[in-house]
């Protein structure tokens, strides 16, 4: 798997003693993304799909909506003082007639989780910037259906099998045909490259499809599938206060805990046949 893992020796402390041994960890590496040579963003991530990821991203924040839009994404030489090639810097050129991402601060602002923008700033920013809305979509999902999902998306990381060490999304149509699958550090990245990998393939606006991430449901996850036109999210642990505002707001469903048969339903359970249900709740 080349960059994606790297061995450490490590000392093993268990019921049979001490011990050293060799361990498999998952590699962790910046990668620069920049649009026409001018930096926009670095992240840590888990080297692999990095086309994928700058893509993602692009789409993430309004820039891109499929591949058309983009020119070509190439890593660059000489990212290092001695012109090694790094592999930790893609550089984006756009299609003609497309235009850069707003270097202002203020728009910047809202696709990080920890900012401390307001509510309302990080909503109405989603609102203003999405090109498809998620809202009327209508697709239908079962919950039976929904059960299945953490175990189908677990069978799909081959690098968490190795390292116990990587997020994962995935991406089900209402059916639960595994359409795309990535692993990264970072669940957010994890995404980015299910919508890169989207983008690429042309596959823009992601209607009738559910996203699957491990670990919780943050506001910036929403804002990814809301972007990707993805009407529905689900996630095996809890959502944020602003992740449940913000899907309820775009028409999302969210779905957290989802851990066999049991789950909470934040928004959009209409989708889930839970209509009576919800409004038993209001």
């Amino acid at each position: 798997m080349g960059r994606v893992t790297r061995r450490r020796r490590v000392i093993r402390l268990g019921r049979q003693g001490v011990a050293a041994r060799p361990d498999t960890l998952a590699v962790e590496e910046p990668l620069e993304v920049r649009v026409a040579g001018h930096p926009l963003s670095v992240t840590m991530r888990t080297p692999g799909h990095d086309f994928d990821l700058a893509a993602g991203f692009l789409v993430s924040e309004g820039v891109i909506r499929g591949s058309s839009d983009i020119q070509g994404i190439r890593y660059c030489a000489g990212a290092v003082d001695d012109g090694t090639n790094t592999y930790n810097v893609v550089d984006v050129s756009l299609a003609p007639g497309v235009a850069p991402p707003d270097p202002s601060v203020e728009r910047n602002f809202y696709t990080t989780s920890s900012c401390g923008v307001c509510g309302k700033a990080s909503l109405d920013a989603v609102r203003t910037s999405a090109f498809w809305t998620v809202h009327d979509d209508p697709v239908r999902f079962d919950t039976s259906l929904l059960e299945q999902l953490p175990d189908r998306l677990r069978a799909a990381q081959p690098v968490f099998d190795r390292t116990g060490g990587l997020h994962a999304a995935g991406l089900f149509t209402a059916d639960g045909e595994l359409l795309c699958a990535r692993e990264d550090v970072g669940r957010h990245n994890a995404v980015d490259k299910v919508l890169g990998w989207a983008a690429r393939e042309d596959r823009l606006p992601l209607t009738g499809t559910i996203l699957m991430v491990s670990g919780r449901a943050s506001f910036e996850l929403v804002q990814k599938a809301v972007m990707g036109g993805i009407p529905a999210l689900a996630a095996v642990s809890a959502p944020s206060s602003l992740a449940a505002e913000l899907a309820t707001d775009a028409g999302l469903t969210l779905v957290g805990f989802l851990r066999g048969s049991s789950m909470n339903v934040y928004s959009g359970a209409d989708r889930l046949g839970l209509e009576q249900a919800a409004q038993l709740g209001a």
